[in-house]
């Protein structure tokens, strides 16, 4: 089943992604999808090298956060009558070829959103802490949401214009993965897994979420488990 292009919205958070998310926004291009980029209050050319490869961009005046950024790029793409919505990350390691199939699965099962897994699909040159990271977040998740999953914390996601409506990101920062979980099993959404592939890079590493930090995010997670 087919999708025309035009109802699909591409969202993408990027901070100091200058030297990246040209690139990343012209490996879309073919699609024709609708592309709307947040620049995060970046210090560099991030904005001006987006729309030149010819995203839409949207600008934070200050750097607010992943998450603020996503919900600022899913509230526009609503308001310009987007029937799915996609998260990509701004770094280079989705594939854009993973976001059709992601939209077929979505249809086809009638569901309300998609989730990436790169541990169904591949994870290229994925550090071993990194992986456990992962490993460890899917345990949280399973005890904290009841939810089976095999990734969590995966940017590439794909939902309906209905879920996006449903789904209201609080959290401004790297929480709001964990928070997105918690709000598809509390509305008892229909999800559904697709295997993705991820390429991890020596620069993307070292610029991206701290192996510590993601951790102190699990950590404070488990504490307002135990203790509300």
């Amino acid at each position: 089943m087919s999708v025309h292009a035009k109802n699909v919205w591409i969202v993408i958070a990027a901070f100091n992604e200058e030297t990246r998310i040209g690139k990343t926004v012209l490996s879309l291009a073919s699609y024709e999808w609708n592309v709307v980029v947040i620049d995060d209050g970046s210090n560099d050319q991030t904005a001006g090298a987006a729309r030149q490869a010819g995203a839409v961009v949207l600008r934070h005046l200050i750097n607010r956060g992943q998450g603020a950024a996503l919900q600022t790029g899913i509230d526009f793409s609503l308001e310009r009558g987007a029937t799915y919505i996609v998260t990509f990350d701004a770094d280079g390691q989705h594939q854009p070829s993973d976001v059709p199939l992601m939209l077929e699965s979505l249809i086809t099962s009638r569901g309300d959103i998609v989730l990436g897994s790169r541990l169904l699909g591949a994870a290229i040159d994925i550090p071993t802490h990194r992986r456990l990271l992962l490993k460890a977040a899917v345990v949280f998740t399973r005890w904290t949401t009841g939810l089976r999953l095999t990734d969590t914390h995966n940017g590439l996601r794909a939902m309906t214009a209905n879920t996006a409506r449903r789904i209201e990101i609080k959290e401004d920062r790297m929480a709001h993965a964990s928070e997105l979980l918690h709000c598809i099993s509390s509305l008892r959404l229909k999800y559904i897994e697709h295997p993705v592939t991820v390429h991890y890079h020596r620069e993307t590493l070292a610029k991206g979420q701290r192996s510590m930090e993601a951790w102190g995010v699990l950590t404070r997670l488990l504490i307002s488990r135990l203790f509300t």
